[in-house]
């Protein structure tokens, strides 16, 4: 499981508002630099370890196409994780969805991590290096279904700035979407992912999916995906 490398972190995307009329946020995102207080493991790697959100704690496979684990029963299993190589770094990422088939989609967040997963049927099909919250404005702990979907999205308050593939969390403005994932940024609650990912995750999510946020929560080849 991977982890990405940490970095000055700034303001991309806001919650928290009253949500107006013909307006998908209350505080829909915006680049912004983050107050110097923000500015936590700067040029560090997270962790001395590797890890991925609900995800293997081995190391890498070297087996670019591990065989996948057989089916338990158990709803949600991992079947599959992607055998990437090294840290996901911002702006980095990965789909492999060649003969997996179809099933229920589950998305996993890892804030620790600062890495979203795709699952379909069990198996991984997506990876990718996030945007997330601040101290002041964090991204919320919890298993979230999608609300509402939007494929054309724009800011309210940061200059009618664009929030494409939009996948709404909650009513008070947290969602997935594409974003412009590098160093020097970070959102006010939102999972900016970057826009060629988001753009292969909006088409295959629907309403109601689950996307689960946890903080360093570690599950193996096998185990279920938990959903509340």
């Amino acid at each position: 499981m991977k982890w990405i490398l940490g970095a000055t972190l700034a303001v991309m995307c806001a919650i928290g508002a009253v949500f107006a009329a013909g307006q998908w946020f209350a505080e829909p995102d915006g680049p912004a630099q983050t107050a110097q207080a923000d500015i936590q493991n700067s040029n560090d790697v997270l962790t001395a370890s590797m890890t991925r959100p609900i995800g293997t704690t081995s190391e890498t496979p070297s087996n670019p196409k591990p065989d996948p684990a057989p089916d338990t029963g158990r709803p949600f299993v991992i079947k599959r994780i992607l055998p990437i190589e090294g840290p996901i770094k911002y702006g980095e990422w990965y789909w492999d969805d060649d003969g997996v088939p179809d099933g229920p989609l589950v998305m996993t967040v890892d804030l620790d991590a600062r890495v979203l997963s795709v699952f379909r049927d069990g198996y991984e099909i997506g990876a990718t290096a996030v945007l997330l919250g601040t101290q002041d404005h964090p991204t919320p702990l919890g298993t979230f279904p999608i609300l509402e979907m939007k494929k054309e999205n724009y800011s309210s308050i940061y200059d009618n700035a664009p929030m494409p593939y939009t996948m709404r969390l909650t009513w008070d403005g947290v969602s997935i979407h594409g974003s412009q994932v590098e160093n020097g940024y970070a959102s006010h609650g939102c999972i900016g992912a970057p826009n060629p990912f988001a753009a292969k995750l909006f088409a295959l999510a629907s309403k109601g999916d689950k996307v689960i946020i946890t903080r360093g929560k570690m599950a193996d080849i096998g185990d279920p995906l938990i959903i509340q």
